[in-house]
């Protein structure tokens, strides 16, 4: 085995700390069945979770949290300046019809309540929740322009995305914190 680079009685760096808690992050996730704390954006659903006390999804695809009554949850948040929510990634179907349906039934109405939160130096400032249905209204048009743009193009990406802005979550959600 090779010897410790440690002493413990030498202080940490701040590269050390870190490698610390990262270990620590990942070995508490690995008991809670919670994942990769740094997939994507799951260490903020994990965080987010805990704040409004739900129960984080044991995987990735699905719900991202469940509420007190175990029904699914959507969380979507940012860094930026301003809220937002960004629904990005989403498979494209071959009829409008097919993507109006999958995008009510299967990603984005399944969902009852969606929160959609801001970060700002690793803090939570801002959280609104947005109904499933409001979440479409906003959506449903954008997301249908998206899709007419994409079904006609050949784009490196085809998935579909929009983003719902401050304005539209501000005018439509309720702000549970901040």
């Amino acid at each position: 085995k090779c010897p410790s680079s440690m002493n413990d009685s030498t202080p940490m760096t701040p590269e050390q700390k870190f490698q610390q808690l990262f270990e620590e992050m990942y070995s508490l996730c690995g008991e809670q069945g919670w994942g990769d704390p740094f997939s994507y954006a799951r260490s903020r659903e994990i965080h987010l979770a805990g704040l409004l006390g739900h129960t984080v999804a044991d995987d990735y695809s699905g719900a991202d949290a469940f509420d007190e009554n175990g029904k699914p949850l959507e969380y979507k948040s940012t860094i930026n300046k301003n809220i937002n929510g960004t629904y990005n990634g989403i498979s494209v179907q071959d009829t409008w019809e097919d993507q109006e349906e999958y995008l009510i039934n299967d990603k984005i109405g399944k969902y009852d309540n969606h929160f959609i939160a801001r970060y700002e130096d690793g803090k939570v400032v801002e959280v609104w929740k947005l109904s499933g249905n409001d979440v479409l209204g906003i959506l449903l048009p954008k997301l249908k322009k998206d899709w007419n743009r994409k079904i006609n193009g050949n784009h490196k990406d085809p998935r579909l995305s929009a983003t719902i802005s401050k304005k539209e979550i501000y005018a439509v959600g309720t702000c549970v914190l901040g």
